[in-house]
């Protein structure tokens, strides 16, 4: 019998060689990995499944974050009887009673979840003067609605069909096909509630009498809109699944929730030692997006040099996408664990239209904002809004609007109680106990927590967009 040796030839040197081996023992963060001339023995065997389910886990809810938290959404909604017939929405405005992320306590909102497998074709009769889009279940941009819609802002009918829908298409509609039965509808009526109670859904076979619409205002009730960040993540992402086509999900997401046990029409029944595995995979996940959107490396992210001040779309696509297509995988993951809903006309620079944000949860220092000590924010004068301004506080770990004993965590250009600087600057103050003469300027926190924050600018100037007016650090008081 011939002799076989693996050592170098002539035309293979010993780096080359090296370089395609796999030495008897390799460690790694996972542990020791073992191996009999390149043959995993039985220890590693075991361990390299346990490291690949894990990270296919980690990965499954980064990129399935828009996913879940739309089924929350939707759980939380149905919780109060807000169903596909039910317009939701919050009146004067939202209070911190609902766990939401990251709303707002000057918008009067509008919220519903169509349901085309159950209804069929829908109509929606969106208000005049509007600011309204939808979103699929994945939270992939389907229409806006309103002023940046097909009907510009005079009101339209809007014919939603449902995915592999083949009948006859009335005249008279704005048609629009999302790629899931079940779509969120974000509403923003300009009139406030008055002008929201102007939209109608309904199924198209009822549009020859369509039957009185139902509202319910969930301005004040608590409930939890916001996704798991435990093992039941996953149940949140099957319970979608099984529920929409499964052509409406891309190929590498839809292999990885597969190499999971998730795929549409089969069972999701995950043994004890995958449970845990997907447990750990979702807390571990929740830390890396939380890392992510609290001190992102993409310098992107970062609306100056020598700031902390950040904005939620780095590449100012509404899908993601760089310049050269390819998609900001990080920067989608923080958007959908901080917010919800994709349109390009939030992610767009729009001199006088539309609103930009800016957040932060550190002070002038670096350091984390805590509840229990007191900071100022200074705006300068000329605060480039042409409509109005707000700050508004979060808890970073719901990331909904902070819990005290006011409902409204906020201050904001359309509060008679804002006052300004001899200056005309305006001083907004943080803080467990308000300043003296200044408790309309003042948004309380809780000692033991952190909190974030939110600038909202709507109608933003070209200060704003050319940089000659930001904002000031938040500063220790």
């Amino acid at each position: 019998m011939p002799r076989v040796s693996d050592a170098a030839g002539p035309g293979t040197s010993a780096e080359a060689l090296a370089s395609i081996s796999m030495p008897d023992r390799l460690e790694t963060v996972f542990g020791a990995m073992d191996f009999f001339d390149g043959l995993p023995l039985p220890g590693t065997v075991t361990r390299s499944y346990d490291t690949l389910d894990l990270l296919r886990g980690i990965e499954a809810f980064l990129n399935c974050v828009p996913g879940a938290s739309m089924v929350a959404m939707r759980r939380g909604l149905r919780s109060l009887g807000i169903d596909s017939h039910t317009i939701g929405y919050t009146a004067p405005r939202c209070t911190s009673a609902p766990l939401i992320l990251t709303a707002n306590t000057e918008t009067t909102y509008g919220m519903a979840y169509l349901a085309l497998d159950q209804d069929g074709p829908t109509v929606i009769e969106s208000p005049p003067d509007s600011l309204c889009f939808v979103n699929d279940l994945w939270q992939r941009y389907v229409t806006d609605m309103g002023i940046a819609g097909r009907d510009k802002g005079e009101g339209g009918k809007y014919l939603f069909l449902p995915p592999g829908f083949d009948g006859d298409v009335p005249d008279g509609y704005l048609v629009t096909r999302p790629a899931t039965f079940s779509s969120w509808v974000l509403m923003r009526a300009l009139g406030g509630a008055e002008g929201l109670f102007r939209t109608r859904i309904y199924p198209l076979s009822a549009a020859g009498d369509p039957p009185e619409q139902r509202f319910v205002n969930f301005a004040e009730s608590d409930f939890n809109a916001v996704h798991a960040n435990d093992f039941s993540f996953f149940e949140e992402i099957d319970t979608l699944v099984q529920a929409e086509p499964p052509e409406a999900l891309d190929p590498e997401r839809a292999g990885q929730l597969a190499a999971l046990g998730i795929v549409h029409g089969k069972p999701f029944r995950p043994d004890d030692r995958m449970r845990s595995v997907l447990d750990t995979a979702a807390r571990i996940a929740s830390g890396i997006v939380r890392t992510l959107a609290f001190k992102p490396r993409d310098p992107d992210f970062y609306l100056y040099p020598d700031s902390s001040w950040k904005t939620p779309w780095p590449s100012r696509s509404h899908a993601f996408l760089s310049p050269e297509g390819a998609r900001l995988l990080d920067a989608r993951a923080v958007f959908h664990y901080v917010g919800a809903g994709t349109s390009p006309a939030m992610a767009v620079a729009a001199v006088g239209a539309g609103s930009q944000y800016a957040y932060t949860a550190e002070d002038s220092t670096g350091a984390w904002l805590d509840g229990g000590r007191a900071y100022t924010l200074r705006l300068p004068r000329g605060i480039p809004a042409k409509d109005f301004w707000a700050v508004n506080v979060y808890d970073p770990q719901t990331r909904s609007l902070l819990r005290t004993d006011h409902p409204y965590p906020s201050v904001n250009s359309l509060s008679e109680a804002v006052r300004t600087e001899d200056d005309g600057d305006t001083v907004v103050h943080f803080g467990p106990a308000a300043p003296e003469g200044r408790e309309g300027n003042w948004i309380r926190t809780v000692p033991g927590k952190g909190w974030f924050m939110l600038l909202r600018l709507y109608g933003p100037l070209e200060s704003w967009f050319d940089q000659s007016w930001r904002p000031g650090e938040i500063e220790p008081a």
